[in-house]
């Protein structure tokens, strides 16, 4: 099995450079190199002699967590670009279950700015528990660990400083944020969430 890098069809973004998205979107194609590279060092190691490498490949493996999840979580973050800003659905299940949970559609977006407060750098992260019938926004350090296990993503923030310091010192990141939040697609969220 070998990933191939996406592409994106991004339209130009309130607040957030061309430049900006091209430095962004090399560090993805990293991620999906390394893990295309840790797969295939794997293989060529369990060939060799698994036994003699197990050490080794149960490192990559670890490794391969990182890699994957980093290029796991920025398909998430990009896609929800794709086709332009639009507004979330009034009658949409995003909308209903956002404002059972936080009061009203402001609230909830509220609450993503709150959490993409917290200092450090990370993800902020809005998962859909089906089981619940509610959202749950979660602040992940490193993407590879603290992920809610079992619920699916349905909005990613990357607040890793490669997304915004072409455009944003760390002192802005909630400038950032705002322009992150003015660009979202939200029916991708919606599907997301939908399709659960």
């Amino acid at each position: 099995m070998t990933y191939a890098t996406r592409t994106f069809d991004l339209p130009e973004l309130k607040g957030l450079s061309k430049k900006q998205i091209d430095v962004h979107l090399a560090l993805y194609e990293g991620y999906v190199k390394h893990v295309n590279l840790i797969l295939e060092k794997i293989q060529k190691l369990r060939e060799e002699d698994a036994e003699a490498n197990a050490f080794v490949m149960n490192e990559l493996r670890r490794r391969l967590g990182f890699e994957f999840d980093g290029m796991r979580m920025h398909e998430y973050y990009f896609e929800q670009f794709e086709g332009g800003a639009s507004v979330a659905d009034a009658e949409g299940s995003l909308r209903k279950v956002a404002t059972e949970k936080y009061g009203s559609w402001d609230g909830f977006i509220a609450h993503i700015k709150e959490v993409a407060g917290t200092r450090g750098i990370g993800w902020v992260i809005v998962y859909f528990d089906a089981k619940a019938s509610t959202l749950h926004t979660a602040f992940v350090n490193d993407h590879e660990l603290g992920q809610l296990a079992g619920l699916p993503i349905i909005l990613a923030v990357d607040l890793w400083e490669h997304a915004y310091m072409v455009d944003y010192v760390p002192a802005e990141k909630k400038n950032y944020v705002e322009a992150f939040l003015e660009n979202v697609n939200w029916a991708t969220v919606d599907k997301r969430m939908t399709s659960v």
